[in-house]
């Protein structure tokens, strides 16, 4: 008997904070921010339980050790973001390009596929470490 072809598998675990941020542009005015931005403009802002997913795409047949990957999404999503304001604490506020950031430095190389978050259920952001296309 052969023996079984090789497999691609992905692993993904999820994980949830709580933040709030301030939908508000310093090229407009205040009265054009609100007009635009509605309620997300309030001055104190407001707040959003945020669900994440990571994929790891694997480079061998082990996808990656889960007691690990907890720990690298632990350091990466929930101490930076969980509880924050994320207008004041973080230093740009595309979360999923955030959050992909600082897991690529801590998970192997090249094995970081995407990352999913959800602001709300139908509000979904997906990132795959894709850069700008700037048009010439």
């Amino acid at each position: 008997m052969a023996p079984p072809a090789a497999r691609l598998a992905r692993l993904s675990r999820a994980v949830s904070f709580s933040a709030c941020h301030r939908l508000h542009s310093k090229a407009l005015s205040d009265e054009e921010n609100l007009k635009l931005f509605g309620k997300c403009n309030n001055p104190n802002g407001h707040g959003h339980n945020y669900k994440g997913k990571e994929l790891i795409d694997p480079v061998s047949g082990m996808v990656i050790n889960l007691t690990d990957l907890k720990e690298y999404m632990q350091q990466a999503i929930m101490e930076p973001l969980d509880h924050k304001n994320l207008d004041k604490d973080v230093p740009y506020f595309n979360v999923a390009v955030f959050i992909w950031e600082n897991l690529k430095k801590l998970l192997p190389m090249g094995t970081l596929y995407k990352v999913k978050v959800y602001e709300t259920d139908q509000n979904i952001v997906v990132y795959k470490g894709e850069e700008a296309i700037s048009e010439k």
